[in-house]
């Protein structure tokens, strides 16, 4: 569903071609990106390119990304690989690097055509919000989390998003992470200050409002609303209908979690799903929806 949002369309491959320039960090399941300047049919050939390039004022390395299966092609072994890096990166015209190179270029082969060009490895960013000074067993995970940022919002630049139900900030501090414009609200003041402690942990800034999802006046792009769940509070159906009458009410575009089907409630609000999901987390089901 992710993959869907950024790309386009999705593929059952471990890679994907696309057209679409997306940063590797901000996903939790990209590792690598490679923006291709050339492409052959034989190694050899691609060689002959690459002698067109030359590096000023800055150091290289080449790096064979074919480590694992990619598709239906096989992984290249580790001393082949360094072959074939050292016969690439010896044709371009510039200083080499191995150690602490300005530029990282890519090199790869997926169905028999090779591809050059500069590689960007992803960073972890979700990983390092793991471990929150405020935390609950039932809140979404990090990666998760991340994931319906990209699927609610792909195209971040002039979006104005908010979380009407936002528990411990999770969400907001993924989107946060990615430059989102986003704020957050809850009707706990409990839950509130862990979030904006959650936030500040982290380095990041934004707005976290005591209140309902019916008291909220303004109008944003974009409403990430994970239909609150825990031991302490389960919502009555009419309820989770408020929510997301409010929600449509607040926001051209909504993403819904929910911990069970909620297509009905969202079709009497006047949505239309454009897509869904199910993610799991231990013995929770999460239906993701994405609704304009």
């Amino acid at each position: 569903m992710e993959m869907r949002a950024l790309f386009g369309y999705d593929t059952e491959d471990n890679y994907i071609i696309s057209e679409r320039c997306i940063d590797p960090s901000r996903s939790p399941f990209m590792e690598d990106r490679l923006e291709v300047f050339y492409e052959a049919n034989s190694i050899e050939e691609l060689e002959q390119l690459v002698k067109e390039l030359t590096i000023h004022g800055n150091t290289y390395k080449v790096v064979c990304l074919n480590k694992m299966d990619i598709g239906k092609t096989k992984k290249i072994h580790h001393p082949e690989r360094r072959k074939i890096e050292r016969q690439i990166g010896l044709s371009i015209n510039g200083e080499p690097d191995l150690n602490n190179p300005s530029i990282i270029f890519g090199l790869l082969n997926i169905n028999g055509r090779w591809y050059f060009g500069k590689a960007t490895k992803a960073q972890s960013i979700w990983r390092k919000h793991l471990h929150k000074p405020s935390s609950y067993s039932t809140a979404l995970s990090t990666r998760v989390a991340r994931a319906i940022v990209n699927i609610a919002i792909p195209e971040p630049t002039g979006i104005r998003a908010i979380d009407p139900c936002c528990g411990i900030g999770t969400v907001l501090i993924e989107a946060l992470s990615m430059n989102v414009d986003i704020v957050g609200r809850d009707i706990s003041p409990f839950v509130c200050m862990g979030a904006r402690k959650n936030i500040a942990y982290f380095g990041y800034e934004t707005t976290v409002t005591k209140g309902s999802i019916a008291d909220v006046a303004e109008h944003y792009d974009v409403a990430i609303v994970d239909l609150p769940y825990n031991i302490y509070s389960h919502l009555s159906l009419e309820e989770e209908y408020n929510i997301i009458r409010h929600a449509r009410r607040i926001a051209d575009r909504v993403l819904f979690v929910a911990i069970k089907p909620i297509e009905d409630l969202v079709q009497k609000a006047g949505f239309e799903i454009k897509d869904h999901a199910v993610a799991k987390k231990s013995n929770f089901i999460r239906h993701i929806l994405l609704c304009e």
